[in-house]
């Protein structure tokens, strides 16, 4: 394998990483939205919708970007 085969698999690698962490990142922060007073006094449900988005990208994200790098270039 190449140098450059190795650079872009391990930048794919770190990118899904990254993916999985920002989607768990969100969740936490829209908890924290939904169910105390950090952001909100008494909290909001817009945090419960974010939350679950956050958990969809976190789990099918880095799935559909795997799915996107296995697929040969168009001509």
């Amino acid at each position: 394998m190449s140098e450059v085969d190795q650079r872009t698999w391990r930048n794919r690698f770190i990118i899904m990483n990254l993916v999985q962490i920002g989607g768990t990142i969100v969740v936490l922060l829209a908890v924290l939205l939904w169910q105390s007073d950090v952001f909100v006094e008494g909290g909001h449900w817009i945090g419960f919708p974010i939350a679950f988005i956050g958990l969809v990208i976190s789990f099918f994200a880095p799935r559909a970007l795997a799915k996107r790098w296995k697929r040969p270039p168009a001509a």
